[in-house]
């Protein structure tokens, strides 16, 4: 199907469903194409784009003069989509998307807290993102609200969340967290059971917010570029590609061939030093610690050549705008092509052990089911959707430099469990040391970088990139002095932790870390 095809059609749905719709409505902003709606029209054409088959991916909210500008982004297929409604400062109120999407609860609740939107007919409006940090009317992402807040005294501490509660004989409750027994970011877990098996699960996160979107205003390119590579650690060339790319998109600026392979590059060994990681400590969190060792010493060897090529075992602030700091040359790009044959032959030789293994079998197979139609009403892509049949990878869909001259091959499950999820991370692997075959070997000659030149006031742009977790989605715009104004960037996490609370239904309580695990959701990511 060419590009927005499908899109006459939609648009005559939602004109038959009474949606206001002009000849300014349909429009370009950030790059793709844009419909401007009226509140009252909001949530009617989510409803319809969920019908149509629209996948919803992310949303947020911006403030331009005496307006609170709301936002959504849906794909068809590779196609993307901007719902953009515009409300008075004054009263910024709106329908919901999460009664036709469920994966929007949380980023409508994060607009609520941070910009006092009020979603009409949300069914949870509590806080989600502020906890006790801010006032019932301070808004936190609002213009005139300082970056250092307001309060100078002790926060209270929150106590008072209203946690569902599951009622009935036998049925008590477990509270985990927020602060763990190991080196995790805080999060709090609360369980009602039944004996050992688990009834609900209801996550607490927002205990790491940095205020990554508020300090990134004012910021040059070059300043958010490093603020986007520490918005997740471990996704640190992922974030920081999604955040250039919107930037360069709304600079009009074209990135130098090199430079986008190099940075593929990164992105894929960034994948499988993860993977390599993930695998072994989801057989760690079942006690079979012999995978913990093997897959560990091979994401410590992966992380030391990385260190030695680009400076940093996590490659932080190798991808910058308009290309990438510095170019490996050809001794150290041989280095990492020698290390691709090693690290195949002992995945080839690992997997087969944990396959055999009927012990780990017994605890990984139909653990934490995840069905195909749960993943797709919350939006799970990476490993958690694709091991639950979404087919979903931006890399192969979207078709960004340079994978539009690569073949991509995207693993997919229907198994929906533990085991589906780690082998998804396992096949991955060997599709990503494919793909940095093929690079390696015909990575093109030419500069690294184009001189950055600021956007003019007002220019937006939106980056979606593959990580390692799945999609991530950054916007960016642009004030008049050529700095970032707004800056949202949404990791799959969003996605995948409310899928965790899904899964769990009906495992039992020990199963729980290897659970989690599976999804391995990045706290910091979430909690913006």
């Amino acid at each position: 199907m060419s590009a927005y095809a499908w899109l006459p059609e939609f648009l005559e749905r939602l004109k038959a469903d009474n949606v206001l719709l002009e000849d300014e409505s349909v429009g370009v902003a950030a790059g793709i194409t844009m419909l401007l709606l009226e509140a009252e029209d909001w949530g009617r054409a989510a409803a319809q784009a969920q019908k149509y088959g629209l996948r919803w991916t992310g949303g947020w909210a911006d403030e331009i003069g005496e307006e609170i500008i709301v936002n959504a982004c849906l794909v068809h297929h590779s196609d993307l989509l901007l719902l953009r409604a515009r409300l008075p400062l004054g009263s910024p109120v709106l329908p919901s998307h999460t009664p036709y999407y469920p994966g929007a609860d949380r980023m409508e609740r994060h607009t609520q807290d941070m910009y006092g939107v009020v979603f009409s007919d949300h069914p949870d409006p509590r806080r989600w993102a502020r906890h006790h940090a801010w006032g019932e009317n301070e808004y936190p992402l609002r213009r005139d609200f300082p970056i250092a807040g307001t309060r100078h005294y002790p926060m209270r501490t929150d106590d008072n969340y209203r946690f569902l509660q599951t009622q009935g004989a036998g049925v008590y409750e477990i509270p985990v967290g927020p602060v763990h027994a190991g080196i995790i970011e805080p999060g709090h877990f609360r369980f009602q059971a039944v004996g050992e098996q688990v009834l609900n699960l209801e996550q607490r996160l927002g205990y790491v917010h940095k205020g990554i979107e508020k300090i990134a205003m004012g910021r040059d390119a070059q300043g958010v570029a490093r603020l986007a590579a520490r918005v997740s650690g471990d996704s640190t060339v992922a974030h920081t590609w999604a955040a250039c790319m919107a930037m360069e998109q709304a600079a009009g600026i074209e990135v130098p061939e090199r430079a986008n392979w190099l940075r593929a590059i990164m992105c894929e060994r960034e994948r499988i030093a993860n993977h390599l990681g993930d695998i072994g400590a989801i057989c760690n969190d079942v006690a079979f610690a012999f995978a913990n060792y093997q897959f560990s010493r091979l994401r410590e060897s992966w992380q030391r050549v990385s260190q030695q090529v680009f400076g940093h075992r996590f490659m932080m602030d190798c991808v910058v705008p308009g290309g990438v700091a510095h170019d490996e040359g050809v001794g150290y790009l041989e280095q990492l092509r020698v290390g691709l044959e090693p690290l195949r032959h002992e995945m080839h030789e690992l997997m087969p052990i944990l396959d055999d293994n009927s012990s780990l079998e017994d605890r990984l197979a139909t653990t934490g089911f995840l069905s195909a139609e749960i993943a797709a009403r919350f939006g799970s892509t990476g490993y958690v959707g694709k091991a639950s049949g979404q087919d979903i990878d931006a890399r192969r869909d979207r078709r960004y430099s340079p994978y539009d001259r690569l073949d991509v091959r995207v693993p997919v499950f229907t198994d929906g469990d533990v085991e589906a999820r780690m082998h998804v991370r396992s096949e991955e692997i060997l599709v990503s040391l494919d793909l940095l075959e093929q690079l390696l070997r015909d990575i093109p000659e030419g500069p690294i970088r184009t001189e950055w030149r600021a956007p003019q006031e007002g220019a937006e742009g939106i980056g979606v990139v593959d990580g390692w977790r799945g999609e991530i989605l950054t916007y960016v715009r642009f004030d008049a002095a050529g700095r970032v104004r707004r800056f949202f960037p949404r990791d799959p996490s969003w996605f995948t932790w409310p899928a965790l609370e899904q899964l769990i239904h009906g495992n039992i309580v020990p199963d729980f870390p290897v659970c989690n695990k599976s999804v391995n959701g990045s706290y910091s990511g979430h909690d913006l």
